[in-house]
């Protein structure tokens, strides 16, 4: 992880990145270090594109007693938002991807904006995550070379202090992303549930029901996903107790998919290998608990995690196949792909049942539907509840982590009622609204509580990177709900 450190002093040598404002504008200090080196700063910006807008860069080689000095745009003075400080710190990253510098000086002296930062500091850091664990003949320009960042700001300790949080917020979201990212003969429903375990030493209560207590509570929605695998199935349960005692928890339910083939209903082969991505829900629900715990947040929390693997075998479940979910009701399975729902299914009526929570969200790959619907822009959410879908609305635009609301309606319910069981996993063929259908089939199991679920498909692995993130897991969601849970409870 990229070491952040915080001082008062300029540095004299190395490599420099300055805040510039918008029409070229320094700040006092950037005016007295352009004043020091002789005017070179302003002369190299008149010579190029550089206006300072916000996310512009403009390097220079050879500047003085500096290897290279990084003019940074900052846009209009006090107007850059949290979100976007956290791009830009990525965008700072990539920028000197291609460059042999393991360390820099970011002077921000002057910024009205406090947090500053901290909060570029943050992106950095989530950008600098790699995972490389298996690649034995990596070349130095497949890597990042920048392994530490100091910022230069008025109050050292203070900042420092501010990014105690941050640090321990990018740690969770980097084993969010590395869950994903290891192979899936290496993450499977077992080896999943013991990182969980691992997570004790925080603070956290872990319970792992097996194949045989989830077949005594009678979860046939979830064994029938995992009946055609080798892998034992896994709920995990992780409790945060740091509320007051007896108060009703907030609850997140994720979806552990550890690989979906489809089961019999089998995927196309192209891009198959991205399916080891279908738990990413859980990972981020897991990611947000040692977020929960490491911060020792003033909130009771309970994580739920579904972890099955989806295999065609002569065990596997068929397309016709009946299962009798948790809550008594009866689904008929009609596409084995469409096995999210069903393991959420039980999973949320668990959730629900058992711990009464004070709000519950879910988070699943759901469908891929949703990449056509909003692209890489937004994930999707739907609620029955306007005051919750417009508080985690709210929650992402703050930190950058943006949801769009779709509808959940009667209309769209009926589309899934079944001639042979209560309900049926997907609706008629050509009916179309795929997203919606799914989050309307898990709303007939989460009984009276508040509940909104989050569609993460087109947002959990990234196909060409980000600014916060390079190709490949991005850990959507846990930045988000660590900001939802600090609105209610801080």
């Amino acid at each position: 992880m990229l070491k952040v450190t915080f001082s008062s002093q300029n540095p004299s040598e190395g490599v420099l990145v300055m805040g510039v404002y918008q029409d070229r504008k320094f700040t006092p200090e950037g005016e007295a270090l352009d004043t020091a080196l002789g005017g070179a700063l302003l002369r190299a910006m008149r010579a190029s594109y550089f206006m300072g807008k916000a996310e512009e860069f403009l390097s220079i080689l050879g500047v003085g007693p500096y290897e290279r000095v990084v003019l940074f745009g900052l846009g209009e003075p006090g107007k850059i938002s949290e979100a976007q400080a956290y791009d830009m710190g990525g965008l700072l990253v990539s920028h000197l991807l291609q460059t042999p510098h393991t360390s820099l000086n970011f002077v921000l002296k002057g910024v009205p904006q406090e947090l500053l930062p901290v909060w570029i500091a943050f992106g950095m850091t989530l950008r600098c995550w790699q995972f490389n664990k298996y690649r034995t003949q990596l070349k130095a320009a497949q890597t990042i070379a920048l392994q530490e960042a100091c910022f230069v700001v008025p109050a050292p300790d203070a900042s420092a202090k501010a990014f105690l949080e941050e640090r321990s917020l990018a740690e969770s979201i980097q084993f969010s992303r590395t869950l994903i990212a290891e192979p899936p003969n290496v993450i499977y429903p077992k080896t999943f549930m013991d990182h969980i375990e691992s997570l004790k030493e925080l603070g956290l209560e872990i319970e792992a029901l097996d194949q045989a207590a989830m077949a005594q509570l009678g979860m046939g929605a979830l064994l029938g996903v995992a009946q055609g695998s080798d892998a034992e199935p896994y709920l995990g349960i992780m409790r945060w107790n740091g509320g007051k005692e007896g108060e009703a928890p907030l609850a997140f339910v994720g979806k552990g998919v550890t690989f979906d083939t489809g089961g019999i209903s089998l995927k196309p082969s192209l891009n198959m290998d991205e399916m080891k991505a279908d738990m990413a829900g859980a990972s981020v629900v897991v990611g947000l608990m040692r977020t929960l715990a490491a911060r020792k947040a003033p909130v009771n929390a309970v994580g739920v995690v579904a972890l099955v693997e989806n295999m065609p075998s002569g065990r596997a479940q068929r397309p016709g196949d009946i299962v009798v979910s948790m809550s008594g009701q009866t689904i008929e399975v009609l596409n084995t792909d469409a096995e999210g729902r069903l393991i959420l299914a039980d999973a949320l009526y668990y959730t629900h049942n058992r711990f009464k929570p004070r709000y519950m969200v879910d988070l699943a790959t759901l469908t891929g539907a949703m990449r056509i619907a909003l692209g890489s822009e937004y994930a999707g959410v739907f609620s029955p509840d306007d005051t919750l879908a417009a508080s985690l609305e709210k929650a992402g635009n703050q930190v950058g982590e943006r949801l769009w609301r779709l509808p959940l309606g009667a209309n769209y319910d009926k589309e899934l009622n079944s001639q042979v069981a209560d309900i049926k996993n997907i609706a008629s063929s050509g009916y179309g609204a795929g997203s919606i259908l799914g989050g309307q089939f898990l709303a007939r199991f989460v009984g009276n509580t508040p509940w909104a679920h989050l569609d993460i498909a087109n947002m959990d692995f990234g196909a060409k990177g980000s600014a916060r993130a390079p190709k490949g897991p991005t850990g959507f969601g846990v930045c988000l709900l660590n900001r939802w849970v600090k609105t209610l409870v801080g």
